[in-house]
């Protein structure tokens, strides 16, 4: 070939690289979320799914979602065991080599890990420890979500995906029933008279806490059984209708926690889940966080959610 005919060649092909880097068609691992950084104090199911993991690890420490001393001395030991540096604080050169590849067919402490992740994105698994079925369809979606290989397999890229912070990220919240059990549409139904949302599920239907706080129970003629989490947001969520209450007044719970089952006690004319967000004072419109959550993209701040426009 002529050198003018190379010379062309090269300058082609360094201008479609050079598009299809413009296209964000050539992202790198660059593009990847930051791992979190945990340290004494740190709480929420971050440090829960630390805490599983150090235990597939071999140490002996509660999956209790509190970076306390305990957690701390087996983070040291456990860098120690890796040559890192043993600082008791799990960053990104410690994420990498406390994760563990899991898949459907896997047992044991790195399997509720991931589930625990899982969760943060509204998917309600139980956190058994078992990889069945379910676990790999909640990753599998997760994967498609993210636009990553949906092989159903918790590897590197994946627990990335799920553990990392991109400047408020999606994980901090959950739906309030399993990803699964209804379509993204219901979450943007609008309410019948004031900012709030329904959703139509059966009787005895798991309910999670969206967002990280202190739960209170409720129990009154309007609401039935139910409860109020003030969140660590700012925002207070109020969550009706149970048929059972699953955690105490008091109880600190994580974006994820199961606080009971869905029915129809109060003022309901049939079984479903009445869920409110209040913040600075006034009821704000749920669909706009909660199809941000569905979706596993970064939620709007509480305080920036409508307060009409969202019933009928």
């Amino acid at each position: 070939m002529p050198r003018t005919n190379v010379s062309r060649a090269w300058l082609a092909i360094a201008a479609l690289c050079a598009l299809l880097v413009s296209l964000g068609l050539a992202q790198t691992a660059a593009a990847a979320p930051n791992w979190p950084v945990l340290s004494t104090g740190s709480s929420g199911p971050d440090v829960a799914t630390a805490q599983y993991l150090l235990r597939g690890q071999g140490h002996d420490i509660a999956a209790d979602s509190q970076f306390g001393a305990a957690t701390e001395a087996a983070t040291v030991a456990f860098q120690q065991s890796k040559g890192y540096a043993a600082d008791g604080v799990i960053g990104a050169e410690t994420w990498p080599g406390l994760i563990s590849t899991v898949r459907e067919g896997d047992s044991g402490d790195a399997v509720a890990a991931a589930q625990t992740a899982l969760n943060k994105f509204g998917y309600g698994l139980a956190v058994d420890g078992q990889f069945g079925a379910g676990t790999a369809s909640a990753v599998t979606r997760f994967q498609s979500d993210k636009g990553l290989s949906a092989d159903g397999i918790v590897g590197p890229e994946t627990w990335q995906n799920l553990l990392g912070q991109s400047g408020g990220a999606a994980g901090a919240y959950a739906l309030p029933i399993a990803h699964d059990a209804l379509s993204r549409d219901h979450y943007s139904v609008p309410h019948h008279d004031y900012p709030a949302l329904d959703l139509p599920v059966g009787t005895g239907t798991a309910v999670y806490s969206v967002h990280a706080g202190v739960a209170n129970q409720i129990d009154n003629d309007r609401c039935g059984l139910g409860y109020e989490v003030t969140g660590d947001d700012g925002a207070t969520y109020y969550y009706c209708h149970f048929s059972a209450h699953g955690v105490g007044s008091g109880a600190r719970v994580d974006a994820g926690t199961q606080l009971g089952l869905s029915g129809s006690t109060g003022n309901s004319t049939g079984p479903h889940v009445h869920v409110e967000v209040v913040a600075g004072g006034a009821n704000r419109c749920p669909g706009p966080l909660l199809t941000a959550v569905y979706d596993g993209t970064t939620p709007p701040a509480v305080g920036d959610l409508p307060t009409s426009g969202c019933i009928e």
